[in-house]
């Protein structure tokens, strides 16, 4: 059964780093997505065929975690599900064309090291050990204060992010944001996982309804979508994607392992492997730059893209200048004095490209 459940969670880091770069790739033709409204966030993201492709990978994705946490523990699930930044990195380099840089191609050996030492861990009497349900206000005082820090967090992100003269963000705080959210979601879908059965549907349904559990998720589920694809519009996969795993895995540990009262081994060595390892993943979040590099370029939106043709388009109607048609650089002739030179090429270099000049959009 463990070694079943180590397959499945493989699976699971397969399919949700194919959703999500298929999700950042349709991300990118569609208009910028706001927070503010996100009724319109919605209507955007069901009418791209993309990033429906990317979700029900993502929905799979979700069926192999629900397996994964019916055969192992919490914190070797966690450690394993880490092991999927390695190929989320691997995609977005190679299918969106994201340039990772030295240290975070250090991460990945990082990571490496983390899944073999949580695998290491694991024995038969393991599976004994798995938690079905946790408390209720248990798992609620744990949830609740974790949701708040997570929206106070993002909207303190939004509110620097509109602010002018401003190093463009890596996206580090809304990956740790969004990774709060999904820790809490983690944790419901232990719970749901804990209850499933198929010998008493009826009851086992009734008592999915009295938990906590559905409603968390929900709540996770509508919250997350809509603060996740923002935040994965406007910076890059590489960094969103692996700060919020590595929060949500050492989140999911610690208070998942609290909260369902799963014990840790009792042996010295497997121990240290399984804390090591999930130090380990700790490490890969602390290492990750909080700023692009100047020379990184911004992830392209639709509305960029429009507002650059149109430029364009003016700038190809516009009639051309040339030296005749420069205003007289030598003195005045009526009063003798220099006459200012008026810098033409640099204004027309900011009407082709205005963003270049202003930072009056919210996105960083």
């Amino acid at each position: 059964m463990l070694w079943w459940g180590v397959a499945s969670a493989l699976l699971a880091n397969v399919l949700y780093s194919t959703g999500f770069v298929l999700e950042k790739r349709a991300l990118s033709t569609l208009p910028a997505l706001s927070t503010r409204r996100p009724a319109r966030v919605v209507r955007h993201l069901l009418g791209s065929p993309l990033w429906i492709g990317g979700s029900l990978a993502l929905a799979a994705g979700f069926a192999a975690q629900l397996a994964v946490y019916r055969t192992l523990p919490i914190a070797a699930a966690q450690g394993i599900f880490v092991s999927g930044l390695v190929l989320l990195l691997l995609l977005s380099s190679v299918v969106l064309g994201e340039r990772t840089s030295g240290r975070e191609r250090r991460s990945i050996v990082a990571i490496l090291v983390a899944l073999v030492m949580v695998v290491s861990s694991l024995q038969s009497d393991d599976a004994r050990a798995i938690a079905r349900t946790a408390p209720p206000a248990t798992l609620l005082a744990i949830a609740v204060p974790a949701l708040a820090a997570g929206l106070l967090l993002y909207g303190s992100a939004e509110r620097r992010a509109r602010r002018r003269h401003r190093l463009p963000t890596a996206g580090v705080p809304y990956g740790v944001a969004v990774g709060l959210l999904y820790g809490v979601s983690s944790l419901a879908i232990k719970g749901v996982a804990g209850l499933l059965t198929t010998r008493d549907i009826p009851g086992a349904a009734a008592e999915l309804l009295r938990s906590p559990y559905p409603y968390l998720l929900l709540f996770t589920g509508a919250t997350g979508l809509v603060l996740s694809q923002t935040a994965l519009q406007r910076c890059r996969a590489s960094v969103i994607v692996p700060v919020c795993s590595t929060v949500t895995c050492v989140f999911t540990t610690v208070c998942g392992t609290f909260t369902f009262g799963e014990p840790l081994p009792d042996d010295p060595l497997r121990l240290t492997l399984r804390l090591g390892g999930t130090a380990v993943a700790v490490a890969v979040l602390l290492a990750l730059p909080r700023h692009d590099a100047p020379g990184t370029p911004a992830p392209a939106r639709h509305s960029d893209l429009a507002t650059d043709r149109a430029a364009d388009r003016t700038s190809a109607t516009a009639p051309a200048s040339g030296p005749a048609s420069a205003p007289p650089s030598g003195p005045d002739t009526r009063t003798g004095r220099p006459q200012p030179q008026q810098h033409q090429h640099q204004h027309q270099h900011q009407h082709q490209h205005p963003s270049l000049h202003t930072s009056t959009s919210p996105y960083p």
